[in-house]
C-alpha cells in the first residue's frame, strides 16, 4: 500500500508538471497552418461529392488538432481550382485542363465557407511562374503557354513564365487581384517556385531577354534576382491595394545561402534561395514586401547538410522583421529519433526550439494529410498538448494596429436552448474597427483575469453569443468578451460575473 501511495503521488506530480508545461508552451497568438496541395493528384477526378467528403474529413481532423489556417492550392500551373476568366480549370481537379467540374462547383469558394465555419483562415496558394508540370501532357486552348508561347521557357519538362518579361509579372498580379477582389480569402500565398530548381545539364533560356531588358545590370544572375524582386514588390502592393487586410505569405526554400557563399549564410550545404532560385527573401522581409515568411525547414535535427536546429536559429536571427513561421515536414519529424532521447521522435525537440525562439510565430504543416493520418501520433500530440488551446493569429501592426471598440450589452439569458451569454457588436466605420469575431474567456471565482493565458479561452466565434455550461447555479465565474477585426486585433474587454 505504501508503495502504491508513493507511486500515486509521483504520478500526480508528473501529471501536474505535464499540464503546467502545456500552459507554459501555449501561445495566445500563433499561426497554426497546414498546406493542402492538389498537385499530387489527390483530388483529380474525384468528383464534387467525394472531394467534398475528403476535404470535410481533413478539415474536421485539422480543427481538432488546433489548426487555424488552411493554405489551399488553387493555381498549380497557370490554371484554376476556382471559376476564372483568366485561366483554365485545372486538370488536378477534373482530370482535363479547361474542363469545368460536373456537377458544377467552385472549390475555392466552398473551402472559404468551410474554413470560416470552423474558425479557420483560408489562404489561397498560387504557384506564380510555373506554367506546366512534368506530368501535364495537354494544355487548354486558353492557357497562357498556348496563347503566348514566347512568354515561357521550357526547363526539365516544365514550362516557366519568364520572370524577365514584365508582361508576365503583370499577368500574375492580375490573377492575384482577381482572386482577392472576388473571394473572401484571408491571405494569398506563394511557395518556393520562382526560377526553376537547378538541374544538371539544363540551362535557362533567357539570354535574349537579358540583352533586351537588362536595365544596365551586367550579371545575368543579378538580373534574374532583380526580376523576381520587381515582381514581389508589385505583387504585394497589388494585393494590399485591392484589400488591405489580405495577408501576403511566401514560403521559400529552407536555405537562404550557405556560409561558403556568403558570410551571413548558414552552416549548411544545399540548394540556395539567393544563388540558385534567384529569390532574395531577406530583401523582401527587410523591405516589407510580405506579411509572413514560412521557410521550408523540412530536414531533421542533426541532418549533415541542413541541420534543422541550425536553420531555425538562422532564420530567427536574420528574418524576423516579419512574422516567422516554420514550414515543418510531418513525416520526416516522426521518422527520426530525438538526438537527446532515442525513445522519442523529433516533435518535442522541435517544439522546444520553437518556444525558445521568440521570433518564431507559428508552424505550417507539410502536408495536411500526414497530420490528418496521424503518422507517428503527430496529430494526437498537437490536439492534446502543443495546440490544445485556441490561438489568435500573429499581430501585424505594419498593416494596422487598430482594433474594434469593445462589445456592449453583455448579458446571460435563459433560452429554449439553455443558458446563453449574449452581447452586441460594436459599431465600426471600416475594416479596421469592424468586429468580425469575438473571444470569450472564463475565469474561476477569485482567479486573476489574465487574457494573455490562452487556456482560459472557451470560444473564438463569429457569433454574438456563447452557450454556457450551466450546472447548479452555485459556481461563480467571470466571463470576459472581446472583439476582433479581420487582422484579429483585439478590443478592450468586457467582464460579466455569472453563476453556473
Amino acid at each position: 500500500m505504501r508503495n502504491n501511495s508513493l507511486w500515486l503521488k509521483v504520478l500526480l506530480v508528473l501529471i501536474t508538471y505535464h499540464l503546467s508545461l502545456i500552459t507554459v508552451f501555449a501561445q495566445k497568438r500563433e499561426m497554426r497552418g497546414a498546406w493542402i496541395q492538389c498537385v499530387n493528384g489527390q483530388f483529380q477526378g474525384l468528383g464534387k461529392e467525394k472531394m467534398q467528403q475528403t476535404l470535410t474529413y481533413q478539415l474536421d481532423e485539422l480543427q481538432k488538432d488546433g489548426v487555424n489556417v488552411i493554405i489551399f492550392q488553387v493555381r498549380p500551373e497557370c490554371d484554376a481550382l476556382y471559376e476564372s476568366k483568366l485561366e483554365p480549370w485545372s486538370r488536378f481537379l477534373t482530370g482535363k485542363q479547361g474542363q469545368a467540374p460536373s456537377p458544377y462547383w467552385d472549390p475555392l469558394q466552398w473551402m472559404i465557407e468551410q474554413c470560416h465555419k470552423r474558425g479557420m483562415e483560408l489562404h489561397a496558394w498560387i504557384n506564380p511562374y510555373r506554367a506546366k508540370t512534368k506530368t501535364t501532357k495537354q494544355l487548354a486552348s486558353n492557357h497562357i503557354a498556348v496563347r503566348k508561347p514566347m512568354n515561357c521557357f521550357s526547363y526539365d519538362d516544365l514550362f516557366i513564365l519568364n520572370p524577365g518579361i514584365a508582361e508576365n509579372r503583370d499577368f500574375i498580379c492580375e490573377v492575384a487581384k482577381d482572386i482577392v477582389s472576388r473571394y473572401d480569402v484571408d491571405g494569398i500565398h506563394m511557395d518556393d517556385y520562382f526560377y526553376p530548381y537547378p538541374v544538371k545539364g539544363e540551362t535557362i533560356s533567357d539570354e535574349e531577354q537579358f540583352r533586351q531588358f537588362n536595365n544596365g545590370i551586367k550579371d545575368i544572375n543579378d538580373w534574374r534576382r532583380y526580376n523576381v524582386n520587381l515582381f514581389i514588390e508589385q505583387f504585394y502592393k497589388t494585393v494590399h491595394e485591392t484589400k488591405p487586410w489580405v495577408k501576403v505569405g511566401i514560403s521559400p526554400f529552407g536555405i537562404y545561402r550557405n556560409k561558403k557563399s556568403s558570410p551571413i549564410g548558414s552552416e549548411t550545404n544545399g540548394t540556395q534561395n539567393y544563388d540558385d532560385l534567384y529569390a532574395d527573401i531577406l530583401l523582401w522581409v527587410n523591405n516589407g514586401w510580405l506579411d509572413y515568411n514560412v521557410p521550408q525547414i523540412y530536414w531533421e535535427i542533426g541532418n549533415k547538410a541542413a541541420d534543422y536546429e541550425t536553420l531555425i536559429k538562422w532564420w530567427s536571427q536574420h528574418a524576423s522583421g516579419r512574422p516567422l513561421v516554420i514550414g515543418e515536414d510531418v513525416e520526416r519529424t516522426v521518422k527520426y529519433p530525438d538526438p537527446q532521447n532515442a525513445n522519442s521522435h523529433q516533435l518535442p525537440a522541435k517544439m522546444r526550439l520553437h518556444r525558445q525562439l521568440p521570433a518564431v510565430k507559428g508552424t505550417v504543416l507539410w502536408y495536411a494529410k500526414a497530420a490528418v493520418d496521424n503518422v507517428g501520433n503527430y496529430g494526437t500530440a498537437l490536439r492534446n498538448n502543443y495546440w490544445r488551446y485556441p490561438a489568435l493569429q500573429p499581430s501585424m501592426p505594419f498593416i494596422s494596429d487598430k482594433a474594434p471598440k469593445k462589445v456592449t450589452k453583455v448579458k446571460p439569458i435563459w433560452t429554449s436552448d439553455g443558458y446563453v451569454l449574449f452581447w452586441t457588436a460594436p459599431k465600426g466605420k471600416d475594416w479596421q474597427d469592424e468586429a468580425v469575431k469575438y473571444v470569450v474567456y472564463r475565469f474561476a471565482a477569485g482567479e486573476k483575469v489574465d487574457i494573455n493565458d490562452p487556456s482560459k479561452i472557451v470560444a473564438i466565434t463569429a457569433a454574438t453569443y456563447c452557450k454556457l455550461p450551466y450546472n447548479d447555479g452555485k459556481q461563480k465565474y467571470t466571463y470576459v468578451v472581446s472583439a476582433l477585426n479581420r487582422l484579429q486585433n483585439e478590443s478592450k474587454v468586457v467582464k460579466k460575473k455569472i453563476k453556473l
